[in-house]
Formats: structure tokens, C-alpha cells, sequence
């Protein structure tokens, strides 16, 4: 009898403390909402918090990662601050008010690194492949193949002259810009392939020539800068800068997008 009271006593509690936790758990729209709250109040520590464990439970988007950005800028940390704007900027890759705060955030940051000169066709290149994301330039190809086919079909079959010479120049305008945005997306698709960038994260990091601690030091970065990963081997990862520098760096002093 007295093991049943035990039993039942001890159900109870479990119980309770179920009904507890589940009353205190704070939705992801719920703990952003708070986020908010104390980011008004200047209580940025404790805003940083509720938007950490917005993205703890699984939850992401612009929004969220834009303001703890914020957040961690308004405390000056460079590379939190960077990192942030970054992949809210991934998601929301044409908020310009994204962009203005990153370039605060980047101005913060200590290494100056010049980007190599692009050449006015890569310059050309590369402004029309932005243009649309990898599913845009594959809908663009699919509909201008389309295009092609019916345009063709209608210049076959077509009974006038004036009909079948104004079809033919769309079927071959049609497969011309269907073949050029197939190209743009293969392209597309093998920069998502190899766009691997990570944020340095570590106050200062030597970029040594070799992926160990004996080897020459090749330059040194500092916290909030951008880098791009080619490879890992063990700890450390190869990485190159904008300015086409190159080194490997301990991988616990960056943090990949």
C-alpha cells in the first residue's frame, strides 16, 4: 500500500513539474517578442539572450539574426556584430538596410583588405548573375526553352511569310537567353558549392603558411573579417581574403556562415 502512495506521490510531482516547464516555455515568437522588449530598454545582454535561443530552437530568419546583430553592435563586438548582419543578409539578400549596418559593423574591424581589380566583363559577369538566385536563373531557362519550343513549333507550321520570319527571330532569340541563363545558373550552382566564408572571431589569429604552430607566420587578422575557406586539414582550415592572400588558420578561431 505504502509503495502505491509512493508511486502515486511521486506521478503527481512529475506531473507538476511537466505542467511547469511546459507553462514556462516561451515560443520562438514569444522569446523574440521579449528580445525586443528589452533591446528598447537598452538591456542588450539580456536581449541577446532571447534572440540566442530564438535560433537554439531551431527557428531562423532575417529578422532574428538582424537584431541580435544590432544588439551586439550597440555592446561593440566586432565580430558577432558582423558575423549577424551576414546571415541576415543571406536570407534577405537585397535589404538595404541590412547592407548600411553591415558596412558600420565592417568599418569597426581593423584589416583593410583591397579586393583584387575585376576586369569590366567580370565586373559585367558577375553584376547579371546576381541578379537572379540559382532556382531564378533554372525558372529562367526552363521558361525560355519553352519559349523556344513554341516559337519554333509556330514557325514549322506557320503558312505566311511575315508569320514564320517573326517566330523564327523569337525561337532564336528565345534559345539564345535560354542558353545564356544556363549558363549563369551552372555557374550559380558551383559558387553555392564553393562559397564556404567564415568570420574571424578571435581578437587577433596568426595566419601561419603551414596547417601547424611551427610553421612561418604568413600575416596576422583580427576580429570582424571576412575570409573564404578552401580546405581543412585536422584543426586548421585554409582560407583566402578578398585581396587573394592565403594561410591557414586554427579553426576554433573562426566561425563559418
Amino acid at each position: 500500500m505504502k509503495t502505491m502512495i509512493r508511486s502515486s506521490y511521486r506521478f503527481v510531482i512529475l506531473v507538476l513539474f511537466m505542467a511547469s516547464l511546459s507553462l514556462n516555455a516561451q515560443t520562438p515568437q514569444q522569446l523574440f517578442e521579449t528580445g525586443n522588449s528589452q533591446y528598447a530598454q537598452n538591456n542588450f545582454e539580456e536581449a541577446i539572450k532571447n534572440y540566442e535561443k530564438v535560433l537554439d530552437s531551431g527557428y531562423e530568419s532575417a529578422a532574428v539574426y538582424y537584431n541580435l546583430a544590432n544588439a551586439n553592435y550597440k555592446l561593440n563586438r566586432i565580430a558577432p556584430s558582423v558575423y549577424n548582419y551576414e546571415k541576415a543578409l543571406a536570407l534577405k539578400p537585397n535589404d538595404k538596410e541590412i547592407k548600411n549596418n553591415l558596412e558600420f559593423a565592417q568599418n569597426m574591424t581593423i584589416d583593410a583588405i583591397t579586393p583584387l581589380p575585376e576586369n569590366t566583363f567580370k565586373r559585367w559577369w558577375n553584376q547579371l548573375l546576381h541578379i537572379f538566385s540559382l532556382d531564378g536563373w533554372a525558372i529562367v531557362t526552363v521558361v525560355c526553352m519553352l519559349l523556344f519550343a513554341l516559337s519554333f513549333i509556330i514557325y514549322y507550321f506557320g503558312k505566311t511569310t511575315a508569320l514564320k520570319r517573326g517566330f523564327f527571330t523569337t525561337s532564336f532569340v528565345a534559345l539564345g537567353l535560354g542558353l545564356l541563363s544556363l549558363a549563369l545558373a551552372f555557374q550559380a550552382q558551383s559558387n553555392e558549392k564553393n562559397k564556404q566564408f567564415a568570420i574571424v572571431f578571435s581578437a587577433e589569429a596568426e595566419i601561419k603558411s603551414e596547417p601547424n604552430l611551427a610553421s612561418e607566420e604568413a600575416f596576422v587578422l583580427h576580429e570582424g573579417t571576412k575570409v573564404r575557406v578552401l580546405e581543412t586539414e585536422g584543426d586548421w582550415q585554409m582560407i583566402r581574403l578578398a585581396d587573394g592572400k592565403e594561410g591557414w588558420i586554427p579553426a576554433t578561431d573562426i566561425k563559418i556562415l
